[in-house]
């Protein structure tokens, strides 16, 4: 399988993309709106359009009415040993009504009615269908097609992997050009990958879909907008069923250009009969890296970014908005001591200690990010989020954190506790305990861990030797004694072992 993108180090915005998530939903109830009516009108197209290329092979002579004459002059022109094979009687049978054509005594009245009823089919489909109406084929462009198509999918996955690429790419150059420029530059790059389609492949019936050719585009605005960001890549590998992560990294301005080679590759290859529209990746890529370059060339860029600033920074700290441009420009050890400084005058502040970590991050300095990372598990939850402070706490163990302050080590554990996350909780209960022998609160997080293995996940052994690891802590601890006896207490009924239960005096084993 393919190295597939996961994240990037830009993918932080300065406000909710909005138009972003919108293309996101709307995509999506698009497809669940056609996509089950899409398959049944392409099965029967697929159908009658082989029944018209297999009779016209059979009897040359037979009367082709309407766009189905088109297609099959198309299919001799481009496809011209399969169409002779088709006329070939000795060829393997495709389906019930080959079968049938070739035992049958036709008459030329008898090809030409069947003809006619094959073409009004064919007719009757261009008509009524999603795919023919409103997805994209060269034969016959409508100027709605060309934007419609990219809102039309083939399935789950082609519309996953779309939405997926669509949000690492849009939401970074959403946030910088803004919420005007940026559609615009998606539909603009939709038109014109499709009409780079319709160059290479002309008169073709072969109709496209999907938003791969607009996300191309933003593709190469990306490339061009930030071709330093390490992108963050996935590689599964493995049997079936027991897939395992490889991660890397690797610079836009390495992987997207790599990325544009096998589009032209795989294109210049399979033409037609790929099932990927490759020259339409390739038309969207090259328009997105081109107009990008014109965005900054005519300074547009630079003043949707300055419209954009004002909005998001107009109560921002001196500090702050000096630090984010330092960051915009990768002077990251500048940006750094402009959040220091703020934070020597108010180290409470939420946004000065996240772009730090950013800073950090983007420098590689983990001892730094570690640090900073403690800081917000903190912040947050002396701000009430509890789960934005396990997920900083998450990234701080990660980077072999070791040990928070005990008041909030302890609000995290009860917080694990109280989700029912019982084994995380336990694990980290004990681990408090490990790390702070000399405290009392340190007998109290195991005789908490004991209820939970005991009470929650039916581990009466690892019960019984947390409780007596806290029975035996020379601490202080007289008024958990009542409960680390009844614990023992329990663990004897649960555990049917002779001799796991001997007393409940202090100190006795």
């Amino acid at each position: 399988m393919l190295p597939f993108p996961i994240t990037h180090e830009d993918l932080r915005g300065r406000r909710w993309p909005y138009v972003s998530i919108v293309l996101i939903v709307l995509n999506a109830l698009i497809f669940v709106a056609t996509h089950d009516r899409m398959e049944r009108e392409q099965q029967q197209s697929s159908q009658v359009r082989l029944h018209i290329l297999i009779l016209s092979a059979r009897f040359p002579d037979a009367e082709i009415t309407g766009d189905a004459k088109a297609m099959v002059d198309y299919f001799k022109r481009d496809h011209a040993a399969l169409y002779n094979k088709l006329a070939d009687s000795n060829r393997d049978l495709l389906d019930a009504w080959d079968a049938q054509l070739l035992v049958r005594d036709l008459s030329q009245d008898d090809v030409n009615a069947e003809m006619a009823n094959l073409c009004a089919q064919f007719d009757q489909y261009e008509r009524d269908s999603i795919a023919w109406n409103y997805g994209f084929h060269p034969y016959h462009p409508t100027a709605v097609s060309y934007i419609a198509a990219s809102f039309l999918h083939g399935g789950w996955l082609h519309l996953i992997f779309n939405m997926w690429f669509l949000w690492l790419a849009g939401t970074v150059l959403e946030d910088a050009w803004g919420r005007i420029v940026y559609p615009v530059f998606y539909l603009v790059a939709a038109v014109l990958a499709h009409f780079v389609y319709a160059v290479m492949f002309p008169g073709t019936f072969v109709t496209v879909m999907g938003a791969s050719g607009a996300i191309a585009g933003l593709m190469g605005g990306f490339l061009a907008r930030f071709p330093t960001t390490r992108i963050k890549l996935a590689w599964f590998w493995g049997i079936p069923f027991y897939w395992r992560p490889l991660n890397f990294s690797a610079r836009a301005y390495i992987l997207l250009p790599l990325w544009l080679l096998v589009q032209l590759f795989e294109g210049s290859l399979s033409g037609l009969s790929g099932g990927v529209a490759y020259w339409a990746h390739v038309g969207g890529f090259v328009f997105g890296l081109a107009g990008a370059f014109l965005l900054r060339f005519t300074g547009l860029e630079q003043s949707m970014d300055q419209a954009i600033e004002a909005k998001v920074t107009w109560k921002a700290d001196p500090h702050i908005v000096h630090a984010t441009d330092f960051l915009e420009q990768r002077q990251f050890d500048a940006a750094i001591s402009e959040l220091q400084q703020l934070l020597k005058v108010n180290p409470d502040s939420l946004d000065a200690n996240q772009l730090l970590l950013s800073a950090q991050e983007k420098k590689q300095d983990f001892a730094g990010q570690k640090e900073i990372l403690g800081t917000l598990c903190r912040l947050y939850a002396t701000a009430g989020d509890i789960d934005a402070a396990l997920s900083h706490y998450d990234l701080y163990l990660n980077l072999g954190g070791d040990k928070l302050p005990r008041g909030l080590w302890l609000e995290l554990c009860r917080h694990m506790e109280s989700q029912q996350n019982w084994e995380r909780a336990v694990s980290e209960y004990e681990r408090f305990a490990e790390k702070n022998p000399t405290e009392r609160s340190s007998v109290r997080a195991l005789v908490s861990a004991a209820a939970i293995c005991l009470t929650k996940l039916n581990h009466p052994q690892q019960a019984e030797r947390l409780y007596r690891a806290a029975q035996a802590s020379p601490l202080p601890h007289a008024e958990l004694d009542a409960t680390i006896a009844e614990g023992l207490k329990q663990c004897e009924t649960a555990d049917s072992r002779p001799g796991a239960y001997v007393g409940t005096s202090p100190g006795k084993t």
